[in-house]
């Protein structure tokens, strides 16, 4: 036993970002969702549910507009962890796409992640380490602008010396947002149920004191465009 209790526990669901078009990443994206990119021989998409399933995922939670059969057919055949798929006909954005789920998550804090992420190390575990549920409504995953080399970084957040964060609206913080988090579903509390930015939750949570950040101290690359693939790519050979 760890000694957690169930409110503090390690997350057993999350929820993955993988409704969006991927316009920049052009033309691949005309005829595959951008979460099915391939890096060294393996889909974005797959990996990160490697991850999860490594740091003690049972269920995820995966959103999807932009040619649906194609995340769908890929993934038929996983057993674990156990997937269930929101398919949205008009997008509801990064905050509206959650909430339309919360069903699955009752009242557990649970990890969200993008679906055009790809990291390394003990990200989800070490979140889970660093979550309190009585200070923290959400917890995010910081990458340090310095360690950007493949891929461009956005200075998004500063980080403060008691953790907590704060947003850099000139983009000149010190770190950029991994996409990377742990939130507890009463952020979307009074809500609305059309589409809305999960940003409007982290600019409230910051006001309140209760957002939270956590630097990675291993690999994590966006990947907006085909130059960001390859780049990767050619990093990641054998």
């Amino acid at each position: 036993m760890s000694g957690k209790s169930k409110s503090n526990a390690a997350p057993e669901k999350a929820f993955i970002l993988a409704a969006g078009l991927g316009t920049r990443m052009r033309p691949l994206t005309d005829t595959t969702p951008k979460p099915l990119a391939v890096v060294d021989g393996q889909t974005l998409l797959e990996r990160t549910l490697e991850q999860l399933e490594g740091a003690g995922v049972s269920e995820v939670v995966i959103n999807t507009h932009h040619l649906p059969h194609k995340i769908t057919e890929t993934l038929k055949n996983r057993k674990t962890p156990k997937l269930h798929f929101s398919q949205e006909d008009v997008l509801l954005d990064t905050g509206g796409g959650i909430k339309n789920t919360l069903q699955h998550f009752g009242d557990n804090p649970f990890y969200v992640l993008s679906g055009d992420g790809l990291f390394t190390g003990n990200a989800l575990q070490n979140l889970a380490t660093a979550w309190d549920p009585d200070k923290m409504d959400i917890l995010i995953l910081l990458q340090p602008l310095s360690s950007f080399q493949l891929t461009k970084g956005a200075g998004d957040y500063d980080l403060l010396p008691d953790g907590r964060i704060k947003r850099s609206l000139d983009k000149t913080g010190q770190y950029m947002f991994t996409s990377i988090r742990i939130n507890h579903p009463r952020i979307f509390d009074g809500t609305s149920d059309a589409a809305f930015s999960y940003l409007t939750l982290m600019d409230k949570a910051e006001k309140e004191g209760r957002l939270y950040g956590l630097v990675h101290d291993a690999e994590w690359h966006h990947l907006s465009t085909m130059q960001d693939l390859d780049a990767v790519n050619k990093a990641w050979k054998p």
